[in-house]
């Protein structure tokens, strides 16, 4: 069964950035300096997804104004497929939703999981641009 809940404390943000380093440092090659930022200590609600008493799924979200910014989404390899990115989304979204002054859902896409991001109704808006070596795009979903 997948249990994806929101960070409440320092000991479950950790396990958020080390499954954000096995994705993106180890597994994409993100500068380390690039994946860890003050604003994941000070202002990001983190989100956590544990399967059978393993961490497989993280997402970040930040609150711009009416704007939900969603970053650093990352699912373990070993599940990757198995909708645990869909249903992590999901949850981010819907909470999202639940804050009043939030009217949109906005990402950077890796332009390789625009589809993905697509599916759950974000819409690319702009031209793709580099991201730490990595294409991306600029995707909208409006609440």
């Amino acid at each position: 069964m997948l249990d994806i809940f929101i960070a409440s404390d320092a000991a479950q943000r950790d396990r958020c950035y080390l499954l954000r380093i096995a994705v993106f440092v180890r597994g994409q090659g993100v500068p380390m300096s690039m994946e860890l930022d003050d604003h994941d200590e000070t202002e990001a609600i983190h989100f956590l997804s544990v399967e059978e008493g393993k961490d497989v799924a993280t997402a970040r979200l930040l609150i711009r104004g009416d704007k939900a910014k969603v970053q650093r989404v990352a699912v373990s390899r070993t599940v990757r497929g198995r909708g645990h990115g869909h249903t992590l989304m999901q949850t981010v979204i819907e909470h999202a939703k639940s804050l009043d002054a939030v009217r949109c859902v906005v990402l950077d896409s890796q332009l390789s999981a625009s589809e993905f991001y697509a599916k759950l109704g974000f819409v690319a808006e702009g031209d793709p641009f580099d991201d730490a070596g990595i294409a991306h795009i600029c995707m909208r979903l409006a609440l």
